[in-house]
């Protein structure tokens, strides 16, 4: 029997100069918008109590969710946890029924039922939106075992943070993907907060790439507010998932500008170092800097900009006035019917 590949860090990607087309920036930068804008109103209809339970937003990660679904095919899944809006958007979801099932109305991708952690799309792929801390990364394994049993050439890009990188499923869950060889793509999205909590201080070790060495699975940190360097990084770990190499694991190093939740003063932080993530690292900003430099007029990009309040208004709007699930939907969708 072969010996397991050594796990590999190629350290952080990051920047590099870059021949990119003016199509594909302007590509990356609506989408990241998109998803900045429709998370600030999520927030904005939550403080006016329109959105019940917990919602935990994605602003500051937009270009880990937009990077990694450029390197993915027809038929990959996406899989992740509770702060799962950006992935939708990302995915191709429709924003109006993202928002709506944000709002609990019928028209929202869950028919209201599922909220902000629950929601799923499987003509995008998109399989949640997963509450517990954790456990989809067992369920994105699976996703996985499924396309290797098929043979189908598609991947599982199973996401997790910093704070579930300790849970004891995630190991099970390396330790049978890389037995078989899995088709999956761990994604470890290391805002460095968890839950509240710095990674320096819950982690014995900090380097989340190397999670998977013990179990020969190689892995890579990442410049996860750089969306090039993101989609560069995950076309490589696919093409290996994909060769039949099994999993990879891609830490992404990014930052989120809110709270853990909407109910997260994070108060242990200091304004200080928000804002100077904002000012010095800020993935939308970066994409826009590429766009000034390739000549790009700047009423071409407030067009955009435009554009993606109107979707998001359109959005907020159809979230409010769509229905609420009438109650005989309590006893569907829980059992197949025959």
């Amino acid at each position: 029997m072969a010996r397991a590949a050594k796990a590999t860090d190629t350290g952080t990607t990051g920047s590099a100069k870059r021949n990119v087309s003016k199509d594909e920036l302007l590509k990356y930068y609506r989408e990241m918008v998109l998803i900045r804008r429709f998370e600030e109103r999520a927030g904005q209809l939550y403080g006016m109590g329109l959105i019940g339970g917990f919602c935990h937003l994605y602003i500051g990660q937009e270009a880990v969710a937009v990077g990694m679904e450029a390197a993915s095919i027809d038929g990959d899944q996406v899989i992740t946890g509770y702060r799962d809006h950006g992935h939708m958007l990302a995915a191709g979801m429709d924003p109006k029924a993202v928002m709506a099932e944000l709002t609990g109305r019928i028209g929202g991708s869950s028919k209201g039922k599922g909220g902000s952690m629950h929601m799923f799309d499987i003509e995008t792929g998109f399989f949640g939106g997963h509450g517990i801390v954790g456990a989809q990364v067992s369920l994105g394994t699976g996703l996985a075992f499924a396309d290797w049993y098929r043979n189908n050439g598609n991947v599982s890009f199973t996401y997790f943070g910093d704070g579930a990188a300790n849970q004891g499923q995630v190991y099970e869950s390396f330790n049978m993907a890389k037995l078989w060889n899995l088709p999956v793509v761990y994604v470890i999205e290391n805002n460095e907060y968890a839950m509240g909590t710095s990674l320096a201080r819950a982690s014995a070790t900090t380097n989340l790439s190397q999670r998977g060495a013990s179990f020969g699975i190689p892995g890579e940190t990442v410049d996860g507010m750089d969306v090039f360097a993101v989609k560069e990084a995950a076309e490589r770990a696919a093409e290996y998932a994909r060769s039949g190499k099994g999993p990879y694991i891609l830490e992404m190093k990014t930052y989120r500008y809110r709270g853990h939740s909407m109910s997260d003063p994070a108060k242990y932080r200091t304004k200080e170092e928000v804002d100077e993530v904002k000012t010095t690292r800020d993935p939308i900003d970066h994409i826009k800097t590429m766009l000034e430099q390739a000549g790009v007029e700047e009423a071409e990009i407030k067009a955009i900009d435009n554009e993606i309040k109107a979707i998001v208004l359109e959005a907020v709007e159809f979230a409010q006035t769509s229905p609420e699930p009438d109650p005989s939907e309590l006893y569907t969708d829980v059992y197949l019917e025959a």
